[in-house]
């Protein structure tokens, strides 16, 4: 082995790995990039030391100064890499919905944490973008990385990432398969591998359904590092720089469960550990494969390791309590007839209509969610966007009380439940929180809404069933 005279020289340089047994029956060979053996463990680190450099032989960031991002993890991991190897402050600004090991790893290297919540409009002074521009102005020698609209992001893939891929397929490349968070990985390695091989290789973003980059409405999804959130009281929605849009031939729709259960599936069955977004671009490299013969080789590009969300995607109590994970043992809530039409009301509603809905559409409904109005009420997650559970003899008496015409409560957050978890399971975490009702959640989504009367009776007939054959 060579010897390195900082840490820095281990970035990039990543392996291209074959998937061999999730791609049985395939004629197409896959290949995936394992950018989580960057020394920072992401794809980010690449564009942060690109981006750092950059800033360094520009004057923008002086000797003693300060490095300021606001990131979902990754890139603040790279940053604080190399602040730490060059001697600057770091200070990072994440969304609170990031995993506790993203914040424990900046912490490890010496960053300062800013958390903000994730909810925010793009006009918002405490969104993850401003509060970071602030941060950085204010603050002595202060340097805003800004992966969104920093050219170094791109570029670090245009020197890198894409010729790295070409040299190690021997030009054989005929599909690379990318996920789109800045945008940075897919323009810069993209353009690279178009140029080099005269238009032959095609770019395939990855993005999930609700993400503004392919036409959703911007509501929250849950591969993390992937997407483009949008509040819905957002005025202009601005997207990075970094992000080419001319530059994927086409983008791959991979949902949450089927990009989060490709990632536990790359660990069980390849040896691969991978978080979210790599699920998300391996979901789809299976996908264009099934199509292709045994002269295509697909690269996908894996950003980052699962050790940075063990307690998400590759914990099963966390997949059961959101309804990711509802087919690997009897008597869950996925077959307890308790998933189906929810009728709900958005935060702008009267109490009046609230009582509307909850005396036609959903009588019987045993409680009425309020949700973030702008948004489609089949995705409304239990991240930020379900607001409060209304009781219907509650709603009846704040109408007498308070008049048809007051507005209906926001909050507190509802107890919610997951179509993984047993009645049992379920009625324990609702007991605990001292809530009447519960929402049912499958893939992180709003799909019923139950009582503690309810899970009481499903864990007594669970309790009287008999034990299956063995």
């Amino acid at each position: 082995m060579p010897l390195h005279e900082s840490l820095l020289d281990l970035v990039g340089g990543t392996p291209l790995v074959r998937l061999n047994r999730l791609t049985e029956g395939l004629r197409a060979r896959v290949y995936v990039k394992l950018e989580y053996l960057n020394p920072g463990g992401s794809v980010k680190d690449r564009a942060a030391l690109a981006m750092v450099d950059a800033a360094e032989a520009a004057g923008r960031l002086r000797p003693g100064g300060t490095i300021v991002e606001g990131t979902s993890g990754n890139t603040g991991v790279g940053l604080a890499q190399v602040a730490a190897v060059r001697g600057y402050r770091m200070v990072v600004v994440l969304p609170n919905k990031v995993t506790q090991e993203k914040i424990d790893t900046l912490l490890a290297y010496g960053a300062e944490v800013v958390l903000t919540p994730a909810d925010r409009a793009r006009e918002h002074p405490e969104h993850v973008r401003n509060l970071a521009e602030r941060i950085a102005a204010e603050a002595p020698g202060g340097w805003l990385a800004d992966q969104y609209d920093n050219p170094a992001n791109p570029d670090a893939h245009r020197a890198s990432t894409g010729p790295e891929i070409w040299a190690d397929t021997g030009g054989a490349l005929t599909h690379l398969v990318a996920s789109i968070g800045t945008g940075g990985t897919l323009t810069g390695a993209g353009e690279y591998l178009k140029q080099v091989s005269g238009g032959r290789v095609q770019v395939i973003g990855v993005d999930p359904p609700t993400s503004a980059y392919n036409g959703g409405d911007g509501a929250p999804f849950y591969t993390e590092a992937a997407g483009h959130y949008r509040h819905p009281a957002t005025v202009e929605d601005v997207w990075p720089l970094s992000f080419h849009t001319d530059v994927p031939d086409r983008i791959e729709v991979v949902g949450d469960r089927e990009a989060i259960l490709t990632a536990r599936a790359l660990a069980r069955q390849e040896g691969l550990l991978v978080g979210g977004s790599a699920g998300l671009a391996a979901a789809a490299a299976l996908r264009i494969a099934r199509d292709l013969g045994p002269e295509h080789l697909v690269v996908a590009i894996l950003p980052d390791s699962g050790r940075a969300y063990l307690s998400r995607y590759h914990s099963v109590s966390w997949l059961r309590r959101l309804g990711f994970l509802d087919d690997d043992r009897p008597g869950v809530l996925a077959a307890a007839g308790v998933v189906g039409p929810v009728h709900t009301v958005t935060d702008r509603a009267t109490l009046g209509e609230a009582a509307e809905v909850l005396r036609g559409p959903g009588r019987g409904q045993r409680a009425l969610p309020v949700v973030l109005a702008g948004r489609d009420p089949r995705f409304a997650t239990a991240q930020a966007e379900v607001l409060a559970l209304l009781d219907p003899a509650e709603v009846d008496a704040s109408v007498q009380r308070d008049g048809a015409n007051a507005p209906v409560p926001a909050g507190p957050a509802p107890a919610a439940v997951g179509t993984g978890e047993t009645a049992a399971e379920a009625l324990a975490r609702v007991e605990e929180a001292g809530a009447p009702h519960a929402i049912v959640l499958r893939d992180g989504r709003l799909a019923g809404v139950v009582n503690r009367a309810d899970l009481a009776r499903l864990r007594a007939a669970a309790a009287r069933a008999p034990e299956p054959a063995r």
